[in-house]
């Protein structure tokens, strides 16, 4: 009972280090509430700052695919109990996204400076709109679940694990990734979008779309027919832009 017990408090300081982590996102990348911001002033010699922020953004990208393979899930869980795998996922990623906060470096220059109070407002408004979708899609597929929450619960209370399994909530009708979509408009909408700026939303982009091969190569794994049907008929990121029909399924997968 005390290993349960322990793995259960491992698993919930790891989703409360997440929560932190993400209300920081949301004021580190929109420049409101916190300390340091994504456009804090800079304070080195502009190549060493550009290399810092592309190896912060490399280091997060690396950390998030690499744990995310079912080949490292599996080498890992020789070492921890499996109940407790996806905390562990949970913990390093919030640990490099709190690196990346910590030593993010300025860059200075503007690439675009919205003035328009009215269009400044819509820009505001699209970007916690991102934050938003990016929360409500984890409840559609099951936020307890992709933070490892529901695995550590069953493993206290003695009963077996069973994955989420494969269907189609929500939003998923429409886009295969709109957690994904979500980030797009979080990162890209701004009213002020300064050089720094524009090279976390170009990275973070290259890798997301990175990110959805690898990730939807699993899925077609481990899903086989089922799930290359529903990526033929939905869209990846875009709504409309496929004919679809009446599904019943979607898959979870991190």
């Amino acid at each position: 009972m005390l290993k349960r017990s322990l793995v259960f408090l491992y698993g919930l300081a790891s989703y409360a280090l997440f929560l932190g982590s993400y209300l920081y996102a949301i004021g580190f990348v929109s420049n409101l509430f916190v300390p340091r911001s994504i456009d804090s002033a800079p304070d080195g010699d502009f190549i060493g700052s550009l290399i810092t922020d592309l190896v912060l953004l490399l280091v997060f990208a690396v950390q998030h695919s690499l744990m995310a393979r079912p080949v490292f899930k599996r080498w890992l869980t020789r070492f921890i109990p499996e109940p407790a795998e996806r905390s562990t996922y949970v913990l390093a990623s919030s640990i490099a996204l709190i690196a990346l906060f910590a030593f993010w470096r300025p860059l200075g220059g503007i690439v675009w400076a919205v003035q328009d109070p009215f269009s400044v407002a819509v820009l505001y408004g699209l970007c916690a709109f991102g934050f938003l979708l990016v929360l409500v899609s984890t409840f559609l597929i099951n936020h307890f679940d992709l933070f490892g929450l529901r695995q550590i619960w069953l493993y206290l209370i003695g009963k077996p694990y069973q994955p989420v399994g494969f269907r189609m909530p929500g939003l998923y009708r429409l886009v295969r990734h709109p957690l994904y979509v979500g980030w797009l408009f979080a990162f890209w909408a701004t009213p002020v979008m300064s050089l720094a700026h524009f090279v976390f939303a170009i990275a973070t982009t290259a890798y997301m779309l990175i990110a959805i091969q690898l990730e939807e190569h699993d899925l077609i794994d481990s899903l086989g027919d089922a799930y290359r049907d529903y990526r033929r008929r939905v869209p990846m990121l875009i709504p409309y832009t496929k004919s679809s029909a009446p599904q019943e399924a979607r898959a979870t997968q991190g």
